[in-house]
């Protein structure tokens, strides 16, 4: 087993405990103690098998506080297109001169768009996009003729999530930084949109377990049920 980090093994508390969402969150801003603005980070685990193509769990969410994070867009478009993605604030525009620049190992970017019409030109990119998550694809809006507003949605807030093999899903919720109620909303937002992405293959109880931590602290369990409350 990995040794844990000093900042984890310092914590005395009961690690079995349960915790309402809202205390969990309060437990996490108090042991966030690095010197930097640590992320929150969630981990549900659900109750499906992504082996099965029926059970898969993927799709985008807008959190109402904001993810804290600076998100570097880059944009397949071109003409009219490559315009609008500019004028949102997309750092890197363009068509087969971006292709060129990723091809040659270029990476300077956290989320891919694409317009539909660019599709052909970006699948040859797939072992470089695909393995790193950042494929565009038209279930979580990254393939769009409207790159303008996906290009705002992703600097303004926009997760995307999939489920991992071992049926868990992690995504950043915000800074420790933010509010407690920004926290809470952002939990919340995350979970009703897993919610609403349950896959028909899904039997039994669907939302498990969820834990959230910051960058360097400790993990806390959430009670389920909290979180509707």
């Amino acid at each position: 087993m990995a040794k844990q980090p000093k900042r984890i093994q310092a914590w005395t508390g009961d690690r079995d405990a349960t915790h309402a969402v809202a205390a969990a969150i309060a437990l996490v801003k108090a042991n966030a103690k690095a010197k930097f603005d640590e992320s929150v980070e969630i981990s549900v685990n659900l109750g499906v098998d992504p082996r099965h193509a029926d059970q898969q769990v993927r799709g985008v969410v807008n959190l109402p506080s904001g993810t804290g994070r600076d998100v570097r867009v880059a944009v397949f478009a071109k003409d009219a297109k490559a315009a609008e993605a500019t004028a949102a604030g997309a750092e890197h525009v363009g068509a087969e001169d971006l292709y060129e620049k990723i091809a040659g190992g270029f990476m300077d970017f956290d989320r891919v768009i694409a317009t539909p019409d660019m599709m052909a030109l970006v699948g040859r990119l797939g072992k470089v996009l695909g393995p790193r998550g950042l494929m565009p694809n038209p279930k979580v809006g990254t393939v769009t003729p409207n790159v303008g507003q996906a290009v705002k949605d992703a600097k303004g807030g926009a997760v995307e999530f999939r489920v991992e093999k071992a049926g868990i899903v992690h995504a950043g919720i915000g800074k420790v930084s933010f509010s407690d109620e920004a926290l809470l909303v952002n939990v919340k937002a995350l979970v009703e949109a897993l919610n609403r992405a349950k896959p028909t293959g899904a039997k039994g109880v669907y939302v498990k377990r969820i834990g959230l931590s910051s960058t360097m602290g400790p993990g806390f369990k959430v009670d389920v049920a909290s979180i509707s409350a």
